[in-house]
């Protein structure tokens, strides 16, 4: 039977925690380090990363090892290996459609503003919407994208993504043809109001200046010339640990550069708190499985070592995970608030770990008429509107009891590797959340010095929470409401 991976952990907290109960876990987890065996057959556990001398393991075992250590060792337990996914909102087709009694199309992007061909374009051509069938390619040099779809009258919608300089498209309705053209609006950084500065304004440069935020995400391009990273980690096992940079999906600079670009216009742009001290903690690999639950524990660790007052975290998925949750309470514990996206599955119940009491969890607000109408963003409008009827929820957004806050999530312009890009999700949301609260801890010098621990988190989230003004939303779609 093959090995399975899992996390060896201490029954309560991420480490062990003095030596009165959990002497013989404190041990045993000390006589561990990475590369070693334990037992044989069907009880061996090999060692494949750790963090500390006290704290969890990232083993391979087999099923059976799991009983074996718990009569052995009932002082830990063994956690099964989890994964996460960054929480961007795009269009996926549920299915492809075959290649029998298909016809090719050429789909040919172009900027609007000068006629260039836009390369590197996704372009989903969908044919059944109700089943969400269809063909996806991506432009070449010349922005040509070649699909093969079935002779129908027209291409129920059309979709063309571009992760730097553009604005998203959809078309509808599209009269099927050997040739389709379609034109791309390009992202102009002198007029600017998308939601992100229509709801939270436009940012001081010393707005979060003497606060630490810590990103786990795909890593942030230090290149950038928006974004200063003062430091961080890769936790992913087998990979380099001082490469924290952008593992080339973009997710991680794009919720960076919310947080803390320092740009201005009409060449750059700035994020809610320009002036925070910026580290990236790598959690998602270079191989695109997406994020470990131990990892990303790992990646919480570091960060409340290295005094992080704020932690974002713009990924979720699957069911409640006993690592993420105790990495996450004992850094609350220590005085660093988790500030977590909600997810993105259509308005159903908030996802893990931003479901968890102890972090703040947060859904994604648009507003019609701060992105281009003709943008997939379109897609995201869905009541009940607020008492403004330009804002909502994002259609996409999770919703729940267990929201705190809501903050803008719809077609977010933000920093790329190489550039600036659009994107939508709670991921967006949680950033902008969490530069404005490093907003206001940054104006409170006295908050800012207090012991780090449970009553210093507990108190910036009080801050954070009565800051917030309500939009007219039911509760469980925007919590408390916006934090200003």
């Amino acid at each position: 039977m093959a090995l399975a991976e899992y996390v060896l952990l201490p029954l309560r907290g991420l480490r062990v925690a003095g030596r009165s109960a959990s002497g013989r876990a404190r041990d045993y987890l000390g006589t561990l380090p990475v590369g070693a065996r334990r037992g044989r057959g069907r009880t061996r556990l090999e060692v494949v990363d750790g963090i500390g001398d006290d704290g969890p393991r990232l083993v391979r075992a087999e099923p059976d090892a799991a009983a074996a250590l718990r009569a052995e060792q009932p002082g830990l337990r063994l956690v099964p290996v989890r994964w996460y996914q960054p929480a961007r909102s795009r269009y996926h087709l549920a299915a492809r459609v075959g290649r029998a009694d298909t016809v090719s199309v050429r789909v040919v992007v172009r900027s609007r503003l000068d006629g260039s061909p836009v390369p590197g374009a996704e372009v989903i051509a969908v044919v059944d919407a109700r089943r969400d069938i269809g063909a996806t390619a991506f432009t070449d040099r010349r922005g040509v994208a070649r699909l093969r779809v079935p002779p129908v009258p027209r291409l129920a919608r059309l979709y063309v993504y571009t992760d730097i300089g553009y604005w998203s498209l959809l078309r509808r309705g599209v009269p099927l043809a050997a040739e389709v053209a379609c034109e791309l609006r390009p992202i102009d950084l002198a007029r600017l109001d998308d939601g992100l500065r229509h709801f939270l304004g436009h940012a001081g440069p010393d707005h979060g200046v003497g606060v630490r935020v810590g990103i786990l995400d795909t890593g942030i391009d230090a290149s950038h010339p928006d974004l200063h990273v003062a430091g961080g980690r890769n936790t992913v096992t087998g990979e380099d640990p001082a490469d924290h940079g952008d593992n080339g999906e973009g997710h991680g600079t794009h919720v960076a550069g919310i947080v803390a670009a320092r740009g201005t216009a009409p060449t750059g742009l700035a994020g809610v708190a320009p002036g925070v001290s910026l580290h990236s903690y790598r959690v998602f690999g270079r191989d695109g499985e997406g994020a470990s639950n131990f990892a990303i524990a790992k990646a919480i660790d570091l960060a409340v070592e290295d005094r992080c007052d704020l932690l974002n975290l713009s990924l979720g998925g699957g069911d409640v995970d006993p690592v993420l949750r105790a990495a996450i309470e004992d850094a609350r514990a220590a005085g660093t608030v988790t500030v977590a996206a909600a997810g993105n599955d259509g308005r159903r119940p908030v996802g893990f770990p931003a479901s968890e009491a102890t972090t703040v969890g947060v859904s994604a607000l648009g507003r019609t008429g701060t992105y281009p109408p003709d943008s997939t963003a379109a897609l995201d409008r869905a009541r009940p509107y607020g008492k403004d009827r330009a804002d909502h929820v994002a259609a996409f957004s999770n919703v729940g009891p267990q929201i705190d806050l809501t903050g803008p999530g719809v077609a977010v312009v933000s920093t790329m590797p190489g550039g600036y890009g659009e994107m939508s999700g709670t991921s967006m949301a949680c950033p902008a959340v969490v530069g404005m609260a490093a907003r206001l801890l940054g104006a409170d010098g006295r908050l800012r010095r207090a012991r780090r621990d449970a009553g210093r988190s507990d108190a910036l989230i009080s801050r954070l929470l009565l800051s917030a003004t309500s939009l007219g939303f039911p509760v469980e779609l925007e919590g408390r409401g916006l934090p200003r």
